[in-house]
């Protein structure tokens, strides 16, 4: 198969899809891998390193897309790529269509075969392509979101950790999901008093015995979130409903009622995001204020971070190029439930419900897609 790797034209995105050795792998499985040029350069990854494992080094962006059978990518395509779809191409990248409803129109008016990320799910559950990423921004959250409360940033003025003598920041996590307790992680270390609020009990058993009595744990609904975000200094928000748009849970009103200077952290922005008034913003302009505290809503967090992005992506993405390489789409969904849930559409039909709903389109399902 030809699998070609363009390069990530989202505001600040780093990011690449292949590394050498996952290029290396295959063309050991006799694949042909076509990298566009400067593709790693963001990640540290020179067009040399690649050329060393075999790789072709494309010339632009519309060759690339234009000499492959597979391109896998890191972000979801933005307007400038939707002209490279084409009926008999197979896309493998973070999609969120959920949240996308220009990229859906044309991925379906193309009849592209596009397989996301975000929705293939592992053999004993969970999303083990999101997974990592949802790490690096759980932990990441805490990071900015202690940076953006020093007041040159936006904020409050106040310290996370604080001194002897002062109190340490109040930090609400909704969420106790991989993002969420990635964020706890951090924000503990960082000396905040934390509070995670998540509406399955036994996570936050396991949590409080985890943390051993170091944060606070609530059950979620709209009352505690009140009162947790109108203590809080910082609130992540970190909540996420697989393929479908995150759901609102802070309320324009609710954040006209925080402290002047508190911060929010919508980790879930590339899904609509979980607080209302939650829109996409970019590495270079990260914040906006809403009443009178400051939103942080980068729709690509890891992509801040490629050197430690790139390796945990392609490590759990790999195995699954591989798979689709060596034996198509039709045959490597049809070995891999899991990775048959990743299929979001295919030849102008939709297979994902949550996203049917969300955008307003009819869906078919996975094995209808298979049969045809």
């Amino acid at each position: 198969m030809k699998v070609s790797v363009p390069k990530e034209v989202k505001n600040n995105e780093f990011r690449v899809a292949l590394t050498p050795a996952g290029v290396r792998a295959l063309m050991l499985s006799g694949h042909e891998v076509t990298v566009e040029t400067g593709a790693g350069i963001g990640s540290g990854i020179s067009d040399e390193d690649y050329r060393a494992e075999g790789a072709i080094i494309g010339a632009d962006a519309a060759s690339v897309w234009a000499s492959a059978d597979m391109v896998v990518k890191v972000k979801e395509p933005i307007a400038s790529e939707y002209g490279y779809f084409r009926s008999d191409l197979l896309l493998f990248t973070y999609l969120h269509l959920a949240a996308e409803p220009e990229l859906t129109e044309a991925l379906l008016q193309a009849g592209t075969t596009a397989i996301a990320y975000e929705t293939v799910e592992g053999r004993t559950g969970g999303l083990p392509l999101l997974a990592p990423m949802s790490e690096v921004a759980g932990r990441l959250s805490a990071i900015v979101g202690a940076a953006t409360l020093i007041k040159p940033a936006g904020g409050m003025g106040q310290l996370v950790p604080g001194v002897p003598g002062t109190r340490p920041a109040s930090v609400v996590v909704l969420g106790g999901g991989v993002a969420g307790t990635n964020a706890v992680s951090v924000a503990v270390g960082l000396g905040a008093d934390v509070t995670v609020l998540d509406t399955n009990l036994q996570r936050l058993k396991e949590l409080d015995a985890l943390y051993a009595g170091r944060i606070k744990t609530a059950a979620s609904n709209s009352l505690e979130i009140e009162k947790a975000c109108l203590n809080a200094d910082l609130v992540i928000g970190s909540v996420l409903i697989p393929g479908a748009k995150a759901p609102k849970l802070v309320s324009l009103d609710l954040v006209s009622r925080m402290k002047p200077g508190s911060v929010l952290v919508d980790i879930a922005v590339d899904q609509g995001g979980c607080f209302e008034g939650s829109k996409p913003t970019t590495h270079a302009d990260p914040t906006y204020t809403v009443h009178e505290s400051v939103y942080y809503c980068v729709a690509n967090m890891p992509g801040a971070v490629p050197q430690t992005s790139t390796m945990a992506l392609t490590n759990a993405t790999m195995p699954y190029v591989s798979a689709l390489a060596s034996k198509g789409w039709k045959e490597a969904l049809a070995a891999d439930a899991g990775l048959a849930q990743g299929l979001n559409t295919h030849g102008g039909k939709l297979t994902n419900d949550a996203v049917g709903i969300a955008t307003g389109h009819d869906t078919i399902s996975v094995a209808s897609a298979l049969s045809e």
